[in-house]
C-alpha cells in the first residue's frame, strides 16, 4: 500500500484558504492598550518631578537626579507587589486602593535606608485588558506616588490571554531612591539605651492576606459584607497601606534616626533583627501602642496564637524607628508635627548570651 503524500505546508497551493486572523482574535487588543495610555496620562503627569527628562509612553524613562550637596550619592532600589490582597479587590470589584498599596510597599522599604524615593515603575498584567479598570488601578498608583513625592515614570501593561482568570490581574512595582552615604540608615549605630518609636498602621497593610481570606471567607467566616466599625469588613480590609515618606524625611532633618524597620511579611520577629547589631536586643511593650480591632477579630476567628499574630501581621505598627534616648522627645514632636502619632514602644538593651534579638512584653 502506498501512503498518501503529506501536504507541504510551505506550498501555498497545499494550504486551504482561511479567514484572516488578527492579534485581537487571539485575545490581545492593542487598541485597548492605547486607550489605557490616554486614560492614565493625566494621572501620571500629576506626579511629574522637575528632574524628569521624558514623557509617558517612551521605551524608557529618563531621569536626571539632583546631586547638589551630596558627596557620595547612592541609589537605592526596591520592588514588591500587593499579594493576595488583590483577591479581595476582585471579589468587591473595587480597584482604587490597591495601587496605593503597590507604591507603599516599595517606597516604605526605601525609607528604611534613608533614601528619598525618586521615581516608580509599575507592571500590570491581566488576561483581558479592561481599560477603565486598569486606569482606576493606575490612578491609585499615581495617588501613592503623590503621597510619596515620587514620579510615576512609566510601566508595562501585559495582556496575556488564558494566563489569568477572567476579571483578575497582577501588580508589581519598582522604586528607585537616592541618599548620600553620610545619611544612609543601616542600624549599625543602634546601642543599648536607644528608644524605639512606633508609627501606627492603617490595618494589615499588604501582608497576611492568605490567612485573612481563610479566616474571613472560609467555612464559618463572617464574609466581606459583614458590618465592621461603621463600614463593611471588606472595606476595612482594603484600607490601603500607609506611606510614611514625608513624615520620616521631615523628622530626619531634626534628629538622627539610627534605624528604621518596615513591619511587613514576617512581622516583628523577622523584621526587627534585620537592622539590629548582633550585640543588642529590642524590647517592645505591646501595651504602649494601639492595636486596631481588625486584628482582634482575625485572632478570634482562627484562635490564632499571639506569637503567630506577631509573626504574620503588623498588629498596629507600620514602622519602628530607633533614636538616641536624648532625642526621643524631639523625634516624637517632629513626627507628630508631620502628621504621625508616634509613640514610644520599647527600648534597646544589651543582648544576653545567645538569646533572641527581639523580646515582646505584654
Amino acid at each position: 500500500m502506498v501512503a498518501d503524500p503529506v501536504a507541504d505546508p510551505t506550498d501555498p497551493a497545499a494550504v486551504p484558504p482561511v479567514q484572516p486572523v488578527t492579534y485581537r482574535d487571539a485575545g490581545v487588543d492593542i487598541d485597548a492598550g492605547n486607550r489605557l495610555v490616554e486614560l492614565i496620562r493625566s494621572a501620571a503627569a500629576s506626579t511629574r518631578r522637575r528632574e524628569s527628562r521624558s514623557d509617558l509612553g517612551g521605551f524608557g524613562a529618563v531621569f536626571a537626579p539632583r546631586l547638589k550637596g551630596m558627596k557620595k550619592p547612592l541609589l537605592v532600589s526596591s520592588t514588591d507587589g500587593v499579594g493576595t490582597k488583590l483577591k479581595l479587590a476582585f471579589l468587591l470589584d473595587r480597584h482604587d486602593t490597591v495601587g496605593i498599596d503597590l507604591v507603599a510597599m516599595s517606597v516604605n522599604d526605601l525609607l528604611v535606608q534613608g533614601a528619598e524615593p525618586l521615581f516608580f515603575l509599575d507592571y500590570f498584567a491581566t488576561g483581558k485588558l479592561r481599560p477603565e479598570t486598569a486606569a482606576t488601578v493606575i490612578s491609585g498608583i499615581a495617588e501613592g506616588c503623590r503621597q510619596a513625592g515620587c514620579q510615576l515614570s512609566g510601566g508595562e501593561t501585559a495582556e496575556m490571554p488564558g494566563f489569568y482568570p477572567p476579571g483578575e490581574y497582577d501588580l508589581a512595582g519598582f522604586a528607585v531612591g537616592l541618599v548620600d552615604r553620610s545619611r544612609l540608615i543601616d542600624g549599625r549605630r543602634i546601642r543599648p539605651g536607644d528608644v524605639m518609636l512606633g508609627l501606627p498602621s492603617s490595618g494589615p497593610h499588604s501582608n497576611g492576606y492568605s490567612l485573612i481570606r481563610r479566616l474571613v471567607l472560609g467555612e464559618g467566616g463572617p464574609g466581606l459584607e459583614s458590618p465592621f466599625g461603621g463600614r463593611t469588613l471588606g472595606e476595612a480590609l482594603l484600607e490601603p497601606t500607609r506611606i510614611y515618606v514625608k513624615a520620616l524625611r521631615q523628622t530626619a532633618r531634626k534628629v538622627t534616626i539610627k534605624g528604621v524597620v518596615h513591619i511587613t511579611g514576617g512581622g516583628f520577629w523577622e523584621n526587627l533583627p534585620r537592622v539590629l547589631p548582633p550585640h543588642v536586643t529590642a524590647v517592645l511593650e505591646k501595651r504602649r501602642w494601639f492595636r486596631p480591632p481588625v486584628f482582634d477579630l482575625l485572632q478570634r476567628l482562627g484562635a490564632v496564637t499571639e506569637e503567630e499574630m506577631l509573626r504574620t501581621f503588623n498588629c498596629g505598627l507600620g514602622m519602628v524607628l530607633f533614636v538616641a534616648e536624648k532625642e526621643a522627645d524631639a523625634a516624637v514632636r517632629a513626627l507628630r508635627k508631620a502628621g504621625e502619632e508616634a509613640v514610644v514602644v520599647g527600648r534597646v538593651r544589651k543582648r544576653r548570651g545567645d538569646e533572641g534579638q527581639v523580646e515582646i512584653l505584654p
